[in-house]
C-alpha cells in the first residue's frame, strides 16, 4: 500500500487528483487542507511516500498572504518531511507566473526555490511543475480561471466581458494534467527539476467566447460541436459541468400529427443529423427515395418492416424488425421505402441521415414502394 500525501485536498486539481487516484490499486491518500489539524501534518508527513504538494493562495485579501500562503506553508511541509527524514518524492503546483515580478509570481518563484533548495541538500526527487491555467470540472468561477467564470456565466446567462478578443491564453486541461501527475508515482529517478504539462492549449479569448454561445445555442438548434477538434471536446464537457443542476434537460421540437411523430435530437456540420420517429400502430411512413442522402434505421421499440424497391424495378425488398432484435437497416440511395408498423403500440425508430435536412434542397422524393 502505497501512502499518498496530497495538500490543499479541497481545491480543484487536488479534487480531480483525489477522485483518480481512488480508482488505483494499493493506494492510501492522506487529504490534508488548511482547516486540518496541524498534529495530521506530522503523521502524514511521518508515513508519505509520495507528496504532492497543490496547496496555495490565489486570491488573498492581502497581498502578504500570497507569501505566506505559497512560501510559508511550503517551507513548514518540506520541515516536517525532514524532521522524520522522509525522502519521499514531491510534486508542487507552481505557475508560468513565477517568472513575473506580481506578488503572486515572486511567492510562487520563492517557494520553488526553497523546494529546488530542498531537493538538492537531501538528494530527493522534486518536480516542479510551472502550471499555465488550467480549466476542466469543478474549477471555481470567478476564482481559479477565467474559463470557469465564462462557463458559469454563459450557462447561467449572466453577462461576460472581455477587453481584448483576441488576447491569447494557454491552457491545460484537468484530466490531461491529472494523467500526467498520476504517472510520477511510476518515474524513475530523474537530475530534472521543472517541468511543463505536455499538452496544453493557446487560444484566444474570443475564440473560447464563441464557442461557449455555440454551446448554449446548441440546445436551441441540436447541432453538436466538432468533437475531432481536442480543445473544443475539452471545453464543451466542462462547460456542461457547470450547467444548474434543475437544467440538464432541454426540450426537443416534436414534429406530431395522427401518424407518430418525428423529433430531431442531434445535428453535426460534417456527420449528419440523428432523429427518433415514433410510428402508431398500421401506420406506415415514408414512401419516398434520395439521390444522394443516405440513412439508417434503428428499430428499438415495437415491431415493423421496412421494405425497398428500386426505383425502376417492380421487386419489393422486406425486412422485418423489431426491438427485440436491435439491428441496423441501411437505406440505399436510389430505393423508394417506407416503414409500416406490424404492433399493437408504438413503434419507435432512430433515423440517421448523412446530412442534416435543408428546405431548399430536400433530396427527398415521393414514390410509392
Amino acid at each position: 500500500m502505497k501512502n499518498i500525501l496530497i495538500t490543499g485536498a479541497n481545491g480543484f486539481i487536488a479534487k480531480n487528483l483525489i477522485a483518480n487516484l481512488k480508482l488505483q490499486n494499493d493506494i492510501n491518500i492522506f487529504e490534508y487542507d488548511i482547516n486540518i489539524s496541524a498534529d495530521l501534518l506530522d503523521e502524514y508527513c511521518k508515513s508519505a511516500d509520495f507528496v504532492y504538494h497543490l496547496a496555495g493562495v490565489n486570491r488573498p485579501q492581502n497581498e502578504s498572504e500570497f507569501m505566506e500562503g505559497n512560501f510559508g506553508f511550503t517551507d513548514k511541509l518540506l520541515d516536517t518531511l525532514k524532521k522524520y527524514n522522509n525522502k519521499s518524492p514531491v510534486m508542487i503546483s507552481s505557475s508560468t507566473q513565477a517568472l513575473l515580478s506580481n506578488p503572486y509570481g515572486k511567492s510562487k518563484k520563492a517557494g520553488e526555490e526553497l523546494m529546488l533548495s530542498y531537493a538538492k541538500e537531501n538528494n530527493v526527487n522534486v518536480y516542479i511543475y510551472r502550471l499555465p491555467n488550467v480549466f476542466g470540472k469543478w474549477c471555481k468561477p470567478n476564482y481559479n480561471s477565467a474559463v470557469a467564470t465564462f462557463c458559469y456565466n454563459v450557462s447561467r446567462d449572466i453577462e461576460i466581458t472581455v477587453n481584448d478578443r483576441n488576447t491569447e491564453i494557454t491552457l491545460v486541461y484537468i484530466d490531461d494534467l491529472i494523467s500526467e501527475l498520476i504517472s510520477l508515482l511510476k518515474k524513475e529517478n530523474t537530475n530534472d527539476f521543472f517541468y511543463s504539462p505536455k499538452i496544453t492549449h493557446t487560444v484566444k479569448l474570443g475564440e473560447i467566447v464563441d464557442l461557449l454561445y455555440s454551446f448554449k445555442e446548441s440546445r436551441n438548434n441540436n447541432f453538436v460541436p466538432n468533437m475531432n477538434d481536442a480543445f473544443t471536446k475539452k471545453l464543451y464537457s466542462t462547460y456542461l459541468s457547470y450547467l444548474r443542476e434543475d437544467n440538464f434537460s432541454y426540450p426537443l421540437k416534436m414534429n406530431t400529427d395522427t401518424r407518430g411523430s418525428f423529433t430531431e435530437f442531434i445535428k453535426s456540420n460534417d456527420r449528419g443529423q440523428v432523429s427518433v420517429n415514433i410510428s402508431k400502430p398500421n401506420i406506415t411512413k415514408g414512401n419516398h427515395w434520395h439521390n444522394t442522402k443516405t440513412e439508417k434505421f434503428l428499430v428499438v421499440s415495437g415491431t415493423g418492416v421496412i421494405r425497398f424497391r428500386k426505383i425502376d424495378s417492380e421487386e419489393i425488398i422486406e425486412y422485418f424488425v423489431s426491438g427485440d432484435k436491435l439491428e441496423s437497416i441501411d437505406i440505399p440511395t436510389g430505393y423508394t421505402h417506407n416503414i409500416e408498423n406490424l404492433g399493437n403500440c408504438d413503434m419507435v425508430t432512430i433515423m440517421w441521415a448523412n446530412e442534416t435536412f435543408d428546405s431548399e434542397n430536400p433530396d427527398t422524393i415521393y414514390l410509392e414502394v
